[in-house]
């Protein structure tokens, strides 16, 4: 095994060299800007579709869905938390204290979903302006 071999186990894929790490930075900063435009508003869509799963997990007669569900409902404790059914994150829409009628996995799909959405359309910005400089500077080059 030479040096090189065992530097690039240090970058968390053993047997591969520095510059192959290197290389593959290199090659995910080529991606199209619209292929990370198209995964901003994939996720932007799964995001949207989710918070409306959230919205309407207790349908339109929340004092019915709770019956449904077996929960008993409390209207002292919705009338005194008026606030929290018609807040746009995080979503809840609780029946009494301690039922929630939105499941536990939405609000974290939120979080995650936004983060993707906002990141791709970061890595779009930042490979438009790296094909853009790229541009740039070969057609001075070329002068």
């Amino acid at each position: 095994m030479s040096d090189g071999d065992t530097a690039g186990s240090a970058a968390g894929v053993p047997g591969r060299t520095p510059a192959a790490a290197a290389a593959v930075g290199a090659r995910l900063g080529r991606h199209h800007p619209v292929l990370w435009l198209l995964l901003s508003a994939l996720s932007g869509a799964v995001t949207f579709f989710v918070w409306l799963c959230g919205i309407f997990s207790g349908g339109l007669d929340v004092g019915e869905t709770c019956a449904l569900r077996g929960q008993t409902y409390d209207d002292a404790y919705r009338s005194e938390h008026w606030r929290e059914p018609s807040r746009f994150f995080p979503l809840h829409d609780k029946c009494n204290a301690s039922y929630d009628l939105v499941p536990v996995w939405i609000n974290p799909a939120l979080v995650l979903f936004s983060l993707v959405a906002a990141g791709s359309l970061l890595a779009a910005c930042w490979t438009t302006f790296v094909r853009a400089r790229r541009f740039w500077r070969a057609r001075q080059t070329a002068r």
